[in-house]
């Protein structure tokens, strides 16, 4: 009896995070991977009489479709430079950081920590006034040295670009936080070997610091490929996915599908492609890193 309680101990304290994955995330998959297949909309969720199996259908139209071949360029467009951008500026900015530990440096982690725990939407609500083309301050800064006004929110490149910059100011913060964790645990005896054998600041770098940190990168890359593949709250508060669907993202594509069209067997069948797709891209990155251990 004692071994069987003593087995059971585990089960106790994994139990509810488990229950809570297979309630809110195993499930719901299962279930929207069923509505795919389905012409399902606002009549057919309130009598299910009326939903019909259609399929492939909406895969089909997916395929076909120029607004969600859109969403998806651009959310490759958000991955392509924000994932690199976030990981290089957040680790120079923890080398940085990492040098001295006195009170100074302290507020700076703070300062830098600050955004990506800020709410989203009160931080997409204060840039879209920052980036308003004819009152806000980036411009009132560019027309104190004769620039002309930048339309940051109304080309869709620049718009693009724009929330790409909010989205790298707000996501450094927790990486900078792992980077120097994982920079305080390396030995320093790696560095006075080093420095007794005469490596300098960037031999030490590149020889010791960044080997040490690559499960850490790994780590980030991995997460940071997946959150910005589900690119969601900038374009949503802030431009709605225009200008001509030129910041709408596979997710917000998903969602006005699903909550504003009410196209749920449309918008299921969206959130599987985005599905497939990040767990190819995952399984990609967990390839490469195996390739890297075994050479």
């Amino acid at each position: 009896m004692y071994k069987i309680k003593h087995r059971m101990v585990p089960f106790f304290f994994i139990g509810p995070s488990v229950l809570l994955l297979i309630v809110f995330s195993i499930i719901p998959i299962f279930v929207s991977l069923g509505i795919s297949f389905t012409d399902m909309d606002l009549a057919g969720l309130a009598n299910w009489s009326k939903v019909k199996f259609i399929g492939l259908e909406n895969f089909r139209d997916l395929l076909t479709d120029k607004v969600f071949l859109q969403s998806i360029v651009n959310t490759l467009f958000y991955v392509v430079i924000g994932v690199p951008m976030v990981i290089i500026i957040s680790l120079a900015i923890a080398l940085l950081l990492n040098y001295t530990t006195n009170a100074l440096f302290s507020v700076f982690r703070a300062v830098y920590y600050m955004p990506s725990i800020t709410n989203i939407v009160a931080v997409s609500v204060i840039w879209s006034y920052l980036y308003n083309q004819n009152y806000g301050l980036f411009n009132r800064l560019l027309a104190l040295v004769h620039i002309d006004a930048v339309p940051w929110l109304e080309h869709p490149l620049i718009a693009k670009l724009s929330l790409l910059l909010l989205a790298i100011w707000k996501g450094i913060g927790v990486d900078m936080i792992i980077f120097l964790a994982a920079l305080q645990a390396i030995p320093k005896m790696y560095y006075e070997a080093a420095e007794i054998d005469g490596a300098n600041h960037w031999q030490q770098l590149w020889y010791i610091t960044l080997p040490s940190l690559r499960y850490a990168i790994f780590f980030v890359t991995v997460t940071k490929l997946i959150g910005w593949l589900q690119f969601f709250g900038e374009p949503f508060v802030m431009t709605g996915g225009g200008p001509l669907n030129g910041t709408l993202s596979t997710a917000l594509f998903i969602y006005q599908e699903g909550f504003e069209f009410s196209k749920f067997g449309y918008a299921a069948a969206a959130s599987l492609v985005l599905f497939v797709l990040i767990i190819v891209v995952t399984l990609i990155q967990f390839r490469f890193r195996n390739s890297d251990q075994s050479m």
